[in-house]
């Protein structure tokens, strides 16, 4: 069964509904040709409000923002819309050649009803968009925080090994701080933008990484708001308000639920990134890291680095490849000699890359052998006058120096500067000649000495000196040496810099391993407080220097035959005397004692067969160092004693010790001497050896003993040596009859040298007693 119903409808409503029905689909095609020109209007007044709209998006995008997603949309659908439009009006012409009657009826009615609904439509759609496009009051915004902002690199050279090691040690969890520390301009920044370029790669492990360059002028400020930025507090219209631990508060909040990456760059101290909000690493529960460079190792300790890594120069083979870099194959291939003579430059540059850069980019353009031969000239006899060595190198460098702790520092640190290049330089004697020149205190026991190995210490942990290293990586405690380009620098802030007064700069006259044959012409020593001629090929002194601000002469390593009795006449400052290893020297002048204050006198490895009476003249002499004076035979009677202000003697394998029948008095004068703080020596018998061991004096001041002959002994117990607390050298040789030796101490001795001589020696006991 169904159900009927019925529905009532107005015969006058649906006959007048028809009517507007019918009558709006007139108007399509009655009022089209005006529709196309108020469109084309329309369509001209949304293009100049796109462009409107587009130059604020444009202005606000320059100042590192992005559009909105609504102006996005806006502008994506109003290029849309003017396509569509641009097509409706090109068919204009046409579609109303179709009209007639007036344009109330067309050749083709439903053609021209379908246009002209479009156009009605789309003068709608384009109404629309002109109006929202004038109501936007805010067109772009700042950019959400990037994971790690991509910095600018160039190739690297030579840093592939050592970023694979701190990318290692950056993924492992219980690493949360990294030191990266190394010599100005050896890459230390490059290898951190390294690090910072990698995270790009690990969009998924981290969520913020932030670069922050600390530099000398520490401003925690800085670093704070570097860091706001980054993580997107700056925003906060309240951030400026904020008081700095107000600040910190908020970092350490956002922080604390992000796992980051912080890159320090260049800092010169500690920086207590605490103080500043960023929570404490290591954190187990983020993961967090810190990476920094700096140019001090000690920086790294203060940081609470867990993992330090050091930055060193190029080896040979990568400092060429990244100098062929700078210079171009052009260049090198432009004439057959420019290869080796490149090599010359690559060596000046002592593996350095900032020098290598720098110098080879000088280069580049340098096609002949004479423009070569005359830069290498330069380099090497005021190199702070090649292109751009002083801008761009040692501008850089004397950062270093500028920031060490005092002036006594400085001062010792230019001292070096006296050595040749790549010279291992001995702790001991460099200690002695600062000591002896005034720079440290006066020898008053292990004080100055303390303080001397403290500095260089310092200089180390800036970078400024380097360990040697004498087997591939082990190092040396003995030595130190001074980067080329480092000693360069010295050299120039000693002498060259504009920027330093004239009164201030230091008087030197450095020829250092320059091959001379002849010492330069005395007019060049007249001013200078410095003169190192050490390691050339001199034979003697034409000419007597005047030079009465004369402090320290360095003639040691060359060829000297002789020196003239009237040669010191003129030196009544002179402080320290170096005249060691010339082994044709086998006299002093007695003009010797003209030195008056003269107080460090280095004759070692000398054939001078005799001292002169006249030394007893150098009443303020403190170091005389006699070591390895094979010829020496006769020291005169009480000199020692005469020498009051005497504080370091060295005497280890001094022949006149060994052969002179005179050293048994010479032994007990030294047993006297109660002012002596630093005693090397050499004994031939059980007797002087019992006679120094009686002295508490010499029991406390003995670094070295050497062991020779000892002909009325078959045996000896080296337990009587256990009083000698700063014993740290014992040399034995030639102990023929010796034939037992035996050592049961509660000291340790560092070097024990047996020369293979102990021919009847069959029982060593080597005993070491817990101290």
């Amino acid at each position: 069964m169904g159900s009927l119903f019925s529905i009532s409808i107005s015969c006058d409503a649906l006959f007048s509904s028809c009517l507007d029905c019918t009558a709006k689909k007139v108007t399509f095609t009655s009022e089209l040709e005006d529709n196309l020109d108020v469109l084309q209007i329309e369509l001209q007044k949304l293009i100049e409000t796109r462009r409107d709209v587009m130059r604020r998006v444009t202005i606000a995008e320059q100042q590192q923002t992005i559009r909105t997603d609504q102006v996005h949309g806006w502008l994506t659908r109003v290029q849309a819309v003017e396509a569509e439009v641009d097509e409706l009006l090109k068919r204009k012409s046409q579609e109303i050649e179709k009209l007639c009657f007036g344009g109330f009826c067309s050749k083709n009615c439903k053609s021209s009803y379908k246009f002209g609904k479009k156009v009605v439509k789309k003068l709608e759609v384009v109404s629309v968009l002109k109006g929202e496009g004038g109501n936007f009051q805010v067109v772009a915004e700042r950019a959400p925080c990037t994971l790690v902002d991509e910095r600018p690199i160039e190739p690297t050279v030579g840093l592939e090994s050592t970023f694979d090691q701190v990318w290692r040690c950056l993924m492992e969890e219980k690493v949360g701080i990294i030191g990266i520390y190394g010599m100005g301009g050896v890459g230390k920044t490059t290898l951190l933008t390294q690090i910072n370029n990698k995270f790009i790669q690990m969009q998924d492990d981290f969520d913020v990484v932030i670069w922050i360059v600390v530099s000398k002028d520490l401003q925690l400020e800085k670093i704070q708001e570097t860091i706001g930025k980054k993580i997107g507090l700056v925003d906060d219209q309240s951030w400026k308000d904020k008081s700095f631990e107000e600040k910190a508060i908020e970092i350490l909040r956002c922080l604390r639920k992000k796992k980051f990456v912080l890159l320090l760059d260049d800092i010169w101290e500690l920086v207590d990134l605490t103080e500043v909000g960023v929570p404490q690493l290591p954190s187990f529960e983020t993961g967090s890291k810190v990476v920094f460079t700096t140019r001090f190792i000690d920086v790294c300790g203060q940081m609470g680095a867990h993992e330090k890594f050091e930055v060193k120069c190029l080896t040979n083979g990568e400092a060429r490849k990244l100098f062929h870099e700078k210079v171009g194959s052009e260049v090198l291939n432009s004439h057959a000699d420019i290869p080796k003579l490149a090599e010359t430059l690559i060596n000046e540059c002592g593996g350095l890359p900032l020098a290598l850069i720098t110098i080879g980019r000088a280069m580049a353009c340098m096609k002949t052998p004479q423009e070569w031969e005359y830069a290498i000239e330069v380099l090497r006899t005021s190199a702070s006058k090649f292109t751009g060595m002083e801008k761009k190198v040692y501008s850089r460098l004397k950062f270093s120096y500028d920031s060490l702790p005092n002036d006594t520092i400085r001062s010792c640190l230019l001292y070096c500067c006296l050595y040749p290049e790549d010279y291992s330089i001995s702790k001991t004697d460099l200690i002695d000649c600062w000591i002896g020149e005034g720079l440290l205190n006066e020898y008053d026991g292990s004080r100055a000495r303390n303080q001397g190995y403290y500095i260089i210490g310092v200089l180390l942990h800036t970078c400024l000196l380097e360990d040697v290293c004498l087997l591939e990586e082990e190092k040396s405690d003995d030595y130190v040496k001074m980067h080329d380009v480092i000693r360069d620098m010295m050299l120039w802030i000693a002498c060259e810099n504009s920027k330093i007064e004239e009164d201030e700069k230091e008087k030197l006259l450095v020829c250092a391993g320059a091959g001379l044959t002849k010492a330069p012409e005395v007019e060049k020593w007249a001013k200078v407080r410095r003169v190192s001629l050490m390691e050339n090929q001199i034979k003697y002194f034409s000419e007597t220097p005047t030079c009465f601000h004369l402090l320290t002469l360095f003639l040691n390593s060359n060829r000297l035959e002789s020196i003239t009795s009237d040669f010191f006449n003129s030196m009544p400052s002179l402080r320290v005397l170096n005249l060691s290893k010339n082994l044709s020297l086998f006299a002093l002048p007695s003009g010797i004692s003209k030195l008056v204050s003269l107080q460090h006198l280095d004759l070692s490895k000398t054939n001078i067969r005799r001292l002169p009476k006249e030394l007893e003249a150098l009443s303020n002499l403190k170091c005389l160092n006699l070591e390895n004076t094979f010829s020496l035979s006769t020291i005169p009677r009480h000199l020692i004693k005469k020498l009051s202000a005497l504080r370091v003697l060295r005497l280890f394998k001094c022949n006149f010790l060994i052969e002179s029948e005179d050293s048994q008095f010479f032994v007990e004068e030294l047993c006297c001497s109660e002012n002596l703080n630093v005693l090397t020596i050499s004994v031939k018998n059980s007797k002087d050896l019992q006679q120094i061991l009686s002295s508490q004096n010499l029991q406390k001041c003995t670094q070295s003993l050497c062991l020779k002959r000892f002909y009325d002994s078959k045996s000896l117990k080296v337990s009587r040596l256990a009083e000698m607390k700063n014993l740290d050298r014992l040399h034995l040789y030639e102990c023929c009859d010796l034939e037992e030796l035996t050592i049961d101490c509660a000291w340790e001795v560092q070097s024990i040298h047996d020369s293979h001589i102990f021919y009847n020696l069959h029982t060593v006991l080597y005993a070491l007693v817990s101290s």
